[in-house]
């Protein structure tokens, strides 16, 4: 039997992860592509943690950075009145900071293989850097935009690690997709784990494939020069 329930929560889970760090990504791409800051390489060393750290490393040391006795989980309690571990809002927040690298680092290279005169005319002819963003770095970084989302959204819907160390197995609240198969395949449910993991497969496939094919045809879209 299908787990719609699952399904459903693990791509709410990625829409609302991809959409902030969407939000997030592009900011510190831009950053990090354009600083003159001596050490940021130091930044970029931390956005780029996740990639090597075993999930279930990250996984504990963000419940013990969203524990009651925690800073930001003493701000969480304050504010909302519960603990974030083991809720879907800290499933987000660790879904964002795992899935992080995959989002900036693309965008990142995508900013960087933007022709730097381009920008140049454009602060020349009185563009502010705002506007020269918009107007001359973002559709020229179609590519990179678009890969950082892709990845962000595959990678958060195959999540299990973290996942299943920081929001557990609460059905409706933390149970996600791979964490569903884990389980039906722990209780020998071959038929049920095959039948989920198919549709993931699938869909995930779909997705993919129409969202790069939209990428690819972005640069035919872009008015020529």
């Amino acid at each position: 039997m299908i787990e719609w329930g699952a399904i459903s929560l693990t791509i709410r889970l990625a829409l609302l992860s991809c959409a902030i760090l969407a939000a997030v990504g592009i900011p510190i791409a831009y950053w990090l592509t354009f600083t003159r800051w001596r050490w940021k390489f130091l930044a970029q060393a931390v956005v780029a943690l996740p990639l090597v750290l075993p999930p279930t490393v990250l996984g504990f040391y963000l419940l013990v950075g969203m524990g009651p006795s925690s800073p930001l989980g003493r701000l969480y309690t304050g504010i909302f009145g519960h603990s974030l571990p083991f809720t879907f809002g800290g499933l987000v927040f660790a879904s964002v900071l795992y899935s992080l690298p995959f989002t900036v680092q693309p965008i990142s290279s995508a900013f960087a293989s933007v022709d730097r005169r381009l920008m140049d005319a454009s602060s020349m002819l009185g563009a502010s850097r705002l506007r020269t963003f918009c107007r001359v770095v973002m559709p020229l970084s179609i590519n990179g935009l678009l890969t950082g989302i892709i990845l962000s959204f595959a990678h958060t819907v195959g999540e299990f690690g973290v996942v299943l160390m920081v929001g557990g197995n609460i059905p409706g609240v933390t149970r996600t997709v791979s964490i569903a198969i884990y389980d039906d395949v722990q209780s020998f449910n071959n038929a049920a784990a095959n039948h989920t993991a198919l549709l993931l497969l699938v869909f995930s496939f779909v997705v993919l494939s129409m969202v790069y094919a939209l990428n690819r045809r972005a640069w035919t879209l872009l008015p020529a020069k």
